[in-house]
Formats: C-alpha cells, structure tokens, sequence
C-alpha cells in the first residue's frame, strides 16, 4: 500500500464504499437523455430522508469524521478520487462504525454531472482541492463553469457550496470562475468555521493543519444558491 497509509493492517472499504451494484455502469440513454444515469444516492443510506452533504476530495477523512459524528442526523458522502485514501478513510469510517457516512472512489466532477439529480444536497464542502498548479493541468481543477453549474442544481433551495485553498493561483482562477455566476446562481457570502473544527482552524483537514504549520495563508468563500434567473 503507498502513502504509508496501512499502518501495517489490511484496509477493509465495507460497508462504507459505495459498491458496483449500488452505482452500476452509466446507462446508453444518456445519448438522448443526459439524466438518464441519475441516482437517488440518499437510498445508500440507512437513513435516505435525512439531509445530505458531499465532500469532495475527502483526503484521509479527518472533515469527514469529524463533522459527521457532530452531526449524526446527517448524510454524508465523501468522493476521493486517490483510491489509497478512499481506502484509508473507509476503513477509518468502518473501525468507528459510523452510520451515517458513505464513501465513493470516482472523479467527483463527473459523478455530479452524470449521477445526481437535482436539489437533493444541502452542502458541498471542496477543502485544499488539488491545484494543478501546470497550466496545461488547469482543465484538471474541480472548479470549472460546468462545475458550478452542476453544483448548483443538485444543491437544495439555499444550499451552500463551501471552498477553501491555500494556493493563490488557484484562487484567482476560482474567483474568475465565481465572478461569471455572482449573482445568477449564488450569493457570496462569508466563510464561517466549521462547527468540528479546532481553535483557529477553518475545517481541520490534514492538508490545513499542515499548511497551517508551514504559515501559508488562506482563502474561503461560501457560494449561497440562488434560484435560477
């Protein structure tokens, strides 16, 4: 296993991953039906009335535990497209029995355009996404038109996509995105700690508490869903 994530001990995805026969192949439809592959994912989860949130690029689970056991009346999903850390926060889930947590190893653009339908999601947490800082990399970055076009749809009647970097260039990619639907789409409004985060913390990912140790600085904003204009 690399990463030095195993710890010496097998790692164990169930019941917490997302299996095959829960998110089967994309249907052929989707030629002439682009929601034709949309799931209702909230039947993954013991409780599918409860609100749902998604993490995407959950890491190493640190956002993803935390929050989830201060909030036990929500759904979360964390999206890690790193197998070996999907892995590892699975088996983190697992060993903790947490049941209101799933977990999917997947290009979490693409699940979201593809497979959710529409305001079924009260937030989306994106914490030190991958920058891609090469420009011919750039096409790679989560944050992209269509991107907060999908976002925008699944989220619920005022939902929240939630956003925090450390890298300068990807946040002044970001904000050119976020000046192209400021005011049609989404509100932007302040970013507030997480309720799971330590003193002087933002969220409490791995990623911030080391980048907080080198002294980086930080960038957030909470894009509020508007309806359609």
């Amino acid at each position: 296993m690399s990463f030095g994530l195993s710890h010496g001990r097998d790692l164990d995805a169930a019941p917490i991953g997302v299996t095959d026969a829960e998110l089967p192949p994309l249907p052929d439809a989707i030629g002439v039906d682009p929601r034709a592959g949309f799931l209702d994912i909230r039947r993954w989860f013991a409780h599918p009335d409860r609100p749902l949130e998604i993490e995407i690029g959950c890491g190493k689970g640190a956002f993803l535990i935390q929050q989830s056991v201060l909030q036990p009346d929500t759904n979360f999903l964390g999206i890690e497209w790193a197998r070996e850390f999907w892995l590892y926060t699975s088996d983190r889930c697992r060993r903790r029995q947490l049941t209101n947590v799933r977990t999917l190893n997947t290009d979490a653009s693409e699940f979201i355009h593809w497979r959710v339908p529409d305001s079924i999601v009260r937030i989306i947490h994106l914490y030190f996404s991958d920058p891609w800082p090469k420009l011919r990399h750039h096409r790679r970055r989560v944050v992209q038109d269509r991107m907060l076009v999908d976002c925008h749809r699944i989220l619920a009647p005022g939902g929240e996509l939630r956003i925090v970097t450390d890298h300068d260039d990807y946040w002044e990619w970001m904000e050119k995105h976020f000046a192209r639907v400021e005011g049609k789409l989404y509100e932007r409004r302040p970013f507030a700690p997480a309720d799971s985060a330590e003193q002087g913390e933002m969220v409490g990912t791995n990623f911030e508490r080391k980048y907080r140790r080198e002294g980086r600085p930080f960038h957030s904003t909470v894009l509020h869903r508007l309806s359609a204009q």
